[in-house]
Formats: C-alpha cells, sequence, structure tokens
C-alpha cells in the first residue's frame, strides 16, 4: 500500500473507532437509565487540531487528532473507604506521521501501567491505568494511596504552587488530571483549615517528592502552605487568596534549589522563584475577566537562552512551561446565551514582545455534550540564521485552530 493510501485508510480507521465509541457510549447511558445510576461513568473526549507550517520549516503543516474513551469506577471499600478505578483509551492519528504527539512517560509514577501500540502510517494507541486508589479515614485523618490526582494552588491560569503534574497555560483539554503514584494523609480543622503530608513516587529515586501542606481561612482571606522536597529540589511556597470590593485577588510564590546546573537535564538556574499575582471579576453583564501577572524565575532572560531552557529539568518536569521571565496572561469570557459561551486567552511575553492569541466558542448542545471551536495566532520575531536560532518565544510557533467535543456519560 503506497503511502497517501496508507495515511486515507488510518483516518478511515479512526473515524470508524469514534462512531464505534460513540455508539458503544450511547448503549451504556441507555443502560443506566434503565438500571439506575451505577457507580460506572465515563466521558469521551475528541480533540482535532489543524497547525499552519512552523517558521522556518521547522514543522510542517498537518492534522493531528487525539479521541480518548475513559471509564471510572467510584464504589465503597468497606465501612469508610472509597475505591476509585480508572481507565483510558486514546486513539492518536498524525498526518505527516512526523506531528504525532506521542504521550510521554508518567515521572511521577512508580509503575508504568500503560501500553502504546505505533503503526508506521501516523496512528498510535494508548491503553492505561489513570486511577486506582483507597479512601479511607482513621483516627480524624483522610489517607488516600495508590494512582490519584493532586493539585495544589488556587490560581486559575498559572498556579505557581500547582507543582505535582500541572496543567500547560495554554492547555484546551484539562477536564482531567493525570494520575500520580502516591500516599497522602490531610487533617481538617475548623471551617476550612486542613493540614496534610504527601509522597509522590517517580519513576527514578530522583523523582520522588516528599511535600507538607497547610491551608486555613482568616478574616475572609485563605491562607496556603507547602514545602518540602520536589523531586530531589527542595521547595518552599506559599498563597493568599481573597475578594475586595467584588474583585477576586490572588497571590503565588514557590522558591526553589533548584538541580546542579552544570549537569545534563537540570534546572537553568541555581536558585530561582516562580509567582504571580491573579485578579477575577465579573461584570453586571456576565463579562468575566481572568488577568494575571507571571514571573516565571525557571525561564531564561534572553532568546538566545530559549534552547537551553526548553530543555531544562523545570520544562521537561512541568514545573514550567514558558521559556521566558515576564508574562501577562488574560482569559476573558462572556456567557452570550445559555448555550453558548465566548472565552479567548492572550499570553504576552512582556521581555520579546511575542505573544499567543486564543480566541475560542463554546457551544453546549445538550446536557452532556460540549464543542469548542478555537484558533490561535502566535506573533513575534521570527527564527533567523543558519541554524535557526529563536528570536522571540511566540515567533517560534505556528497558527492553527481546531474542534474539541466532549462527551459525558
Amino acid at each position: 500500500m503506497k503511502q497517501p493510501e496508507a495515511r486515507q485508510f488510518a483516518l478511515c480507521v479512526v473515524w470508524l473507532l469514534e462512531a464505534l465509541l460513540l455508539t458503544a457510549m450511547l448503549l451504556c447511558q441507555c443502560t443506566i437509565v434503565e438500571a439506575g445510576p451505577p457507580p460506572l461513568s465515563g466521558q469521551f473526549r475528541s480533540l482535532s487540531l489543524y497547525a499552519k507550517e512552523q517558521p522556518a520549516g521547522q514543522r510542517p503543516a498537518g492534522i493531528f487528532s487525539s479521541n480518548s474513551l475513559r471509564l471510572e469506577l467510584n464504589t465503597p471499600w468497606g465501612k469508610t473507604g472509597y475505591l476509585e478505578l480508572a481507565g483510558e483509551n486514546s486513539l492518536l492519528y498524525a498526518d505527516p506521521e512526523e506531528l504525532l504527539l506521542l504521550p510521554a512517560d508518567g515521572m511521577n509514577r512508580l509503575t508504568s501501567l500503560e501500553k502504546t501500540w505505533h503503526s508506521d502510517s501516523g496512528l498510535a494507541n494508548r491503553l492505561q491505568l489513570d486511577r486506582c486508589n483507597l479512601q479511607f479515614s482513621h483516627r480524624g485523618i483522610d489517607w488516600s494511596i495508590g494512582r490519584q490526582a493532586i493539585g495544589f494552588g488556587r490560581m486559575l491560569l498559572v498556579s505557581p504552587l500547582d507543582v505535582i503534574a500541572p496543567f500547560a497555560p495554554d492547555a484546551i483539554d484539562r477536564l482531567t488530571r493525570p494520575g500520580v503514584d502516591a500516599l497522602r494523609a490531610v487533617r481538617y480543622f475548623g471551617t476550612a483549615g486542613q493540614v496534610g503530608a504527601v509522597a509522590v513516587f517517580g519513576d527514578n529515586s530522583d523523582h520522588h517528592s516528599l511535600l507538607a501542606t497547610f491551608s486555613a481561612n482568616s478574616h475572609g482571606i485563605d491562607l496556603l502552605g507547602l514545602g518540602g522536597s520536589l523531586r530531589s529540589r527542595p521547595m518552599l511556597g506559599f498563597g493568599l487568596a481573597g475578594e475586595l470590593s467584588g474583585v477576586g485577588l490572588k497571590g503565588e510564590a514557590a522558591f526553589y534549589h533548584g538541580r546542579d546546573s552544570a549537569e545534563p537535564n537540570s534546572d537553568l538556574h541555581r536558585n530561582f522563584v516562580i509567582a504571580g499575582t491573579e485578579l477575577w471579576y465579573r461584570f453586571a453583564n456576565d463579562l468575566v475577566i481572568v488577568a494575571q501577572y507571571l514571573f516565571n524565575g525557571a525561564g531564561a532572560t534572553t532568546p538566545k537562552e530559549y534552547v537551553a531552557a526548553q530543555n531544562s529539568a523545570a520544562m521537561e518536569e512541568g514545573l514550567s512551561f514558558l521559556l521566558g521571565r515576564h508574562y501577562l496572561l488574560l482569559s476573558p469570557s462572556w456567557e452570550i446565551h445559555p448555550l453558548v459561551t465566548l472565552s479567548g486567552l492572550l499570553i504576552w511575553n512582556l521581555a520579546d514582545s511575542s505573544a499567543l492569541l486564543r480566541p475560542a466558542i463554546d457551544w453546549s448542545l445538550s446536557d452532556n455534550l460540549n464543542l469548542q471551536l478555537f484558533y490561535a495566532f502566535n506573533r513575534g520575531s521570527s527564527p533567523r540564521g543558519l541554524p535557526t536560532e529563536p528570536h522571540s518565544e511566540f515567533g517560534s510557533a505556528a497558527d492553527g485552530g481546531g474542534i474539541f467535543l466532549t462527551f459525558f456519560f
């Protein structure tokens, strides 16, 4: 079979499997209606992207499609416990094949409970166990052990305290946080206070984490604290969240003693800080504005260091998804109809004057079916020289858009 024919055949396979998955979910939903609400639920997500050719021809134009079926089980275990299980199957397709984005191995997972099949026609399939944990209470302490979702911080766009498995600020699919292998204990006090500890087990000893957490509310202000060892990196963080005259205000900062900058795959800086301030406000016409200033101490001070920042440990671990130091982020949203919402995302690198602008429209097709259309514009100085070197962060990225479909059952 010739290569173009093979790609067409692979795309037809993707569409066929999507149709089969949707049919299976509808049948499952019918069963739920007849038999009553069981502990089994799930979701189907389909993300299709088109990207133009990158500046200087670094990457060709093409399409990428990710289609995921997720099943979740939450059921009582014993007298006070709960068992949480979740499995997910993702079908990936790219044309040309070099655009295929295979999921990276989870560094916050002690064992690999996943399997990936990859063909030579731009088609791949990934099956994984994303949740497998037991939750119970003993002597006033809530325990959870196993593969689970763990998130810290309160800021909406980029949270410096969300250090375990955060989402990228420009991520489209933010419905499900990746599970990590961990042991967690939390003791609650007062109306909104808690102290806790969490141990996250990585794929090697350098990726283990041990953190203590604290939160409380005083005079309407939420206080957050986080400290310990994050993947062999001492860290300390704190945050505040409150409201002033209807304006939501948040601030977070995390301080790190980085890995040796002389070693491969180390942090770009020996010591660095990631911090931000964020405000939230809703106008009378239901227009919501979220704005944030972010100081990314893990990033580079000049575009010449962007390649080193891209290959640093902080970037590979998800501590930072941005290459520079100073950013303004803006995310407005406006519900123009009970079923239709207009939104947008702006990420502006204040140092090199490059920016990402992504308008979007969300359309609620039914109670459990949502469609999002979006397009991203990247502006900034293009790469120059031979070999090409970046002159701005977003000037090196390609414009593109896509469709994100979600179905819950």
